[in-house]
């Protein structure tokens, strides 16, 4: 019996040594630092000294702590992520500050937006989603909220605003301006996303995701009423920014590089007809026509391209 010890011992030896090389591929004891999270309770939110400037009223960070936790975080969080108890429930998500990008903006697209951009947003609300409209609050208390939102996101400390777009005076609203926008509307591909007649049903709208890889909707045009309002506001100077700025975060590009300042405003005309309840100059000028929108006509076609040269040499020299 006794020659089995040698045995035993050497088996035990091997045993130890095996979950030694699984224990150490599990938990590589040459972890680098950058490799282990931050362990533990998250720390306290920062207030920042950040400031807004809206006219002639200025706000403060530290003076929003109490409105933002009483009416935002329950949807955006105490950290501005938008992981706040109720954000599980939310279609479409809330936004989250911490990365700084905002849809409703004057500014070009990639750019931070205004305080006043921020500060008619929450005044405004979005139509179509859970951002209500915070007409209770003063502009004191709204100017404060915009500072507060700074404090979560370090853009704020290393970049100012972008400029404001320049909005050129609006024409007049004309059949030929609304056949222009929806040659446009066909050329420029917005029919896959928004659908032929405007209904958010278009060959990609199921495709789409916002930059958090959450799904995003196309804007429905038709579903509205007389009262029917954009996520950006309901002027016709708020849709023509739309298209110059584009929605951030969202498969909705600028255009600014693509069409010129009255192709964007004849885009807006057309877009209008597709508000089919609502009332408005467009839909008086389509309701003219009996409807029908004829077909676009160039009348200011660009140059002919000069004829081909023959490479003679000067002086008619063979």
């Amino acid at each position: 019996m006794n020659c089995l010890k040698p045995i035993r011992f050497t088996g035990a030896i091997l045993f130890t040594a095996i979950l030694g090389v699984v224990f150490a591929a599990a938990f590589p004891a040459t972890a680098s630092a950058q490799d282990v999270p931050d362990l533990g309770p998250k720390p306290h939110v920062v207030i920042k000294p950040m400031e807004s400037h809206i006219g002639n009223v200025t706000g403060h960070a530290a003076a929003a702590k109490s409105d933002y936790r009483r009416y935002c975080a329950g949807c955006h969080g105490d950290y501005g992520d938008s992981n706040g108890e109720n954000a599980v429930w939310l279609d479409p998500k809330p936004r989250d500050f911490t990365i700084a990008t905002f849809k409703c903006r004057s500014t070009p697209t990639g750019t931070l937006p205004t305080d006043e951009d921020i500060f008619n947003t929450i005044a405004r609300g979005l139509t179509n989603s859970n951002m209500p409209v915070w007409s209770t609050f003063t502009k004191q208390q709204r100017a404060d909220l915009v500072a507060y939102i700074k404090i979560f996101s370090p853009r704020w400390e290393k970049e100012k605003s972008g400029e404001p777009i320049k909005i050129p005076a609006e024409p007049p609203v004309t059949m030929e301006s609304i056949s222009h926008g929806k040659a446009l509307f066909t050329k420029l591909e917005c029919w896959k996303c928004h659908g032929p007649h405007g209904e958010g049903d278009g060959p990609s709208a199921a495709t789409l995701t916002d930059s958090k890889d959450n799904p995003i909707r196309p804007y429905n045009f038709a579903a509205g009423k007389g009262d029917s309002r954009f996520k950006c506001g309901n002027t016709n100077q708020d849709v023509y920014k739309i298209f110059m700025t584009g929605l951030d975060g969202t498969p909705m590009p600028s255009f600014a590089d693509v069409i010129q300042p009255n192709d964007a405003w004849d885009l807006v005309h057309f877009l209008r007809t597709l508000q089919v309840d609502r009332h408005s100059k467009e839909n008086e000028v389509l309701s003219a026509a009996h409807g029908v929108i004829p077909p676009y006509v160039d009348r200011n076609p660009p140059p002919a391209a000069a004829p081909p040269a023959d490479n003679k040499p000067p002086g008619g020299a063979n």
